[in-house]
């Protein structure tokens, strides 16, 4: 299956917590970002199609309030390819405040470490609509 997304995708080098914004359950840590998804590693398999609001703890160097929350859908999900207890789950980002718009492009410019990919380049999300 041919890749269609359109941004370039970063590993990431920080370790940041992704929770559930309602029961504050752990549901895994971002692994790869870009401005319109992220993939997190997990503990737990996550149906694809699945929709969530996550909390995203945020450091002084990219914000200064202390956590934001977004929505973001499940796309894929697979075991890890390394540690079979893992599983890398793939999301599209849903919906976002402005204003987080640009604290994710803060977290994505200062921890994401470029992958290189033919064709394309990282643009910030737009400042217009919360569409990815």
């Amino acid at each position: 299956m041919a890749e269609k997304r359109v941004e370039n995708r970063k590993d990431f080098s920080y370790y940041m917590r992704l929770t559930d914004a309602t029961t504050k359950k752990l549901i895994g840590h971002l692994s790869d970002i870009s401005t319109g998804g992220f993939k997190l590693d997990s503990d737990e398999v996550i149906p694809v199609e699945q929709d969530f609001r996550f909390h995203l703890a945020l450091t002084p160097d990219v914000a200064e309030k202390p956590f934001m929350i977004f929505s973001a859908r499940s796309k894929w999900c697979q075991s890890d390819p390394i540690d079979p207890f893992v599983f890398n789950i793939g999301f599209h980002i849903l919906q976002m405040h402005s204003e987080d718009r640009d604290v994710f492009n803060r977290v994505l410019q200062l921890y994401g470490k470029a992958k290189p990919k033919k064709g394309s380049d990282t643009a910030p999300l737009s400042p217009r609509t919360n569409k990815w």
